[in-house]
């Protein structure tokens, strides 16, 4: 399958045609009002799941991928790179989070399901339009909090999935070309673009872990709180692309006492709480283009309601970063084994 080309590669993964995806631990926003850009804490680990064939569900077995730890209610942002255009599809139980319309094998531009890489260098949550987005948090599966539930009213996959395309043979020469023309014209050196999750967390003991979900639940991924991000539309005709996936992904999400139990590894501690994090002065992020169409909102993504709803209020209290920390950023090892893929 085209997915045996994928692989784990550091703390992330490769797909082929040069495509990079890392899932990073983050801070969760309030689910009232819109927000800057949370910090990253570090990337999520990546496992894969046919190393663990005698601990995971047979169901994973089946789909093949790989997985990582989360706590109940944590957030997570996906970090992209690529050398040349992609186009990367992006599945949350199914449910595209781009367009809210059901996972399909092919790309689509009304609604556009996908978003265009390396235009866009980053997404932290479903598409909610007018420059937002909001936030991706995990949830178990069988409360209806997951946006897989709220949209197709099952909960039936969880996880995330990806799938990316290249261009055409003709498009991608003509890039290629184009490229170099303007290679050869510019001489005034490489543009250095800030890097958004390049952050810290605080010194010191993490804060107690949150309650997880019950051993043994699958888990989704529900929205939390509204930030300012674009979610681009793509400036090339849909028939630039390729009408085949250069390769596709499952990602399991784990809860930290399966995860123990599966890999036999201690999953990262709890995330610091967002106060520690402010009060130590460390940046949040503001991002920008310009030059970019933002896409609209469906009214799919639009009716899905926060993990709030279900999960009970956040009794953390918020702390805002202070105008001095918020940062506005520009545009922006050997991998392992291939990762099997499966039926989904």
């Amino acid at each position: 399958m085209a997915s045996q080309t994928v692989r784990i590669n550091g703390d992330g993964l490769l797909l082929p045609g040069g495509v990079s995806v890392r899932f990073m631990r983050t801070l969760r926003l309030p689910e009232q009002g819109t927000h800057v850009l949370p910090p990253g804490l570090g990337a999520f680990p990546l496992r894969r799941v046919e190393d663990h064939a005698d601990t995971v569900p047979e169901r994973w077995r089946a789909r093949g991928g790989v997985m990582l730890p989360v706590y109940l209610r944590e957030a997570m942002w996906l970090s992209f790179g690529s050398s040349e255009p992609a186009a990367l599809q992006i599945g949350v139980g199914k449910v595209c989070a781009v367009s809210g319309e059901p996972w399909s094998d092919h790309l689509v531009r009304d609604p556009q399901n996908y978003v265009v890489l390396p235009r866009q260098p980053w997404l932290d949550g479903i598409n909610s339009g007018q420059g937002t987005v909001r936030q991706f948090v995990a949830v178990p599966l069988g409360m209806g909090a997951t946006v897989e539930g709220q949209v197709t009213g099952e909960e039936t996959w969880g996880g995330l999935q990806l799938q990316n395309f290249p261009l055409s043979s003709a498009a991608l020469a003509a890039w290629r070309e184009r490229q170099r023309r303007a290679r050869s014209l510019a001489r005034s050196g490489p543009v250095q673009a800030a890097s958004y999750g390049a952050a810290t967390a605080p010194s010191g003991p993490p804060p107690p872990a949150p309650g997880g979900a019950p051993s043994g639940a699958a888990m989704g991924l529900g929205v939390g709180g509204s930030m300012r991000q674009e979610v681009y539309e793509d400036d090339r005709p849909v028939t630039d692309w390729a009408t085949d996936p250069a390769g596709r992904v499952y990602v399991h999400l784990v809860t930290p006492p399966d995860w123990r139990r599966i890999t036999g590894e201690d999953p990262p501690p709890s995330p610091v709480d967002r106060a520690a994090y402010t009060r130590a002065g460390l940046p949040w992020f503001d991002y920008y283009d310009a030059d970019a169409e933002d896409l609209t909102p469906t009214d799919t993504l639009g009716a899905v309601r926060p993990v709030g709803d279900w999960l009970g209020d956040d009794h953390e209290p918020w702390q805002a970063p202070t105008p001095a920390q918020t940062q506005p950023l520009k545009d922006a090892g050997k991998p392992g084994k291939p990762v099997a893929d499966g039926d989904w």
